[in-house]
């Protein structure tokens, strides 16, 4: 691992859907533990480790940093990975790192869960009297009462206190620097992507009332407030975390779907609704949510300049069922029976001249049943 990316570590198929997990200060990545890998059945997860925490190089960050440069880590990573958008779930430092992307960078998370977190941590002074303890101390002090900060009484995760122990204190003393000059909360409004927060009811290091703040300021985000969970929810109940999660991500299939709709028509898709079977299930959830769900909902192109995109596809493999189909749904998407044309005849030249004959005719004959209706 290059000394220049954060470390990390990735699980579930190259193919699913990309899903970034970030952690709280003092753990690694090992605080996702009892919840990526169910994740990842559905995504391709990835956790990273703080600089100075678990395999991250302390010298990322330096004194003064910011949590937007921890920011920039986590999109530098994503990018070495070849991943531009992604959904992504955090907790405490790493809540506050996903709420800045999601703030600065809308066009690569359309999907956020802020968990432990806040949109401010109670003041610079608490984080600055805590950073030059740990540059004078070390760690030490901060391990021995680790369970009693991030759990409710009696139960503790040995590793997550490890990590705690033995994370670098110039890099720690540094992640300390950028949680006292993080304050989001007069601009929560302008976050845009699917939002959900969870709350640990018994967390004192941020509240419920903190998670609160956000979801009251993000338009249509999720509250979710865990009995029972302190700081560290992942790790302490790490089903009522993943139930939330997979319930907030699944979203994707309901957006998928509504855009389906809104595509290729309510008939259609109700056709395609009551042929499903036990056998064709999971593929009409894939096409929902992964088609529809994350390729046409992509801002990149608009839904014109993805259906003569789709129109040529389907000429050049010659699928004319499905042109059949999408020619109906290009006018639904605002194309003139002129620009399907211009795009059959372009077909014409880089597709070849029978396959654009047989485009036309199944284009012809939908116009006509359209003109018709």
């Amino acid at each position: 691992m290059t000394e220049k990316l954060l470390n990390f570590r990735a699980e579930g198929p190259a193919s699913a859907p990309p899903l970034l997990l970030g952690p709280s200060l003092g753990t690694s990545y090992a605080l996702w533990d009892e919840v990526a890998p169910e994740l990842s059945i559905t995504h391709r997860v990835i956790r990273w480790d703080l600089p100075g925490h678990g395999g991250s190089a302390p010298g990322l960050i330096g004194p003064g940093a910011t949590v937007g440069d921890l920011a920039d880590l986590v999109l530098a990573l994503a990018d070495s990975l070849g991943i531009d958008r992604f959904a992504y779930a955090g907790v405490s430092l790493g809540g506050a790192v996903g709420l800045h992307l999601a703030l600065h960078h809308p066009e690569r998370v359309p999907s956020l869960a802020v968990i432990c977190s806040s949109a401010h941590f109670n003041g610079s002074k608490p984080w600055e009297e805590r950073a030059a303890r740990v540059r004078a101390e070390g760690l030490d002090w901060l391990a021995e009462n680790a369970d009693s900060r991030w759990f409710t009484p009696g139960f503790t995760v040995p590793r997550l206190v490890a990590d705690q122990r033995n994370a670098d204190p110039a890099a720690y003393a540094a992640c300390c620097d950028a949680l006292a000059a993080f304050d989001l909360r007069e601009r929560l409004a302008g976050i845009t992507a699917r939002t959900l927060v969870i709350a640990g009811r018994e967390d004192r290091a941020t509240p419920p009332a903190h998670l609160r703040e956000i979801a009251d300021a993000v338009a249509g985000a999720a509250l979710v407030e865990i009995p029972g969970a302190s700081h560290l929810a992942p790790a302490q109940c790490p089903e009522a975390v993943l139930t939330a999660l997979r319930a907030h991500l699944d979203g994707g299939a309901r957006r998928g779907m509504a855009v389906r709709r809104e595509v290729l028509g309510d008939e259609h898709v109700d056709r395609a609704q009551a042929r499903q079977t036990a056998f064709t299930a999971r593929y009409q959830d894939f096409i929902s949510r992964y088609a529809w769900g994350e390729i046409w909902t992509d801002p990149t192109l608009s839904r014109r300049e993805r259906s003569m995109v789709t129109l040529t596809a389907l000429i050049a493999h010659g699928h004319y069922d499905e042109l059949a189909m999408h020619v109906r749904a290009a006018r639904r998407n605002g194309l003139s029976a002129e620009e399907i044309g211009a795009v059959l005849l372009q077909s014409a030249v880089y597709c070849g001249v029978p396959a654009a004959n047989s485009a036309f005719a199944v284009a012809q004959r939908v116009l006509e049943e359209e003109s018709d209706g």
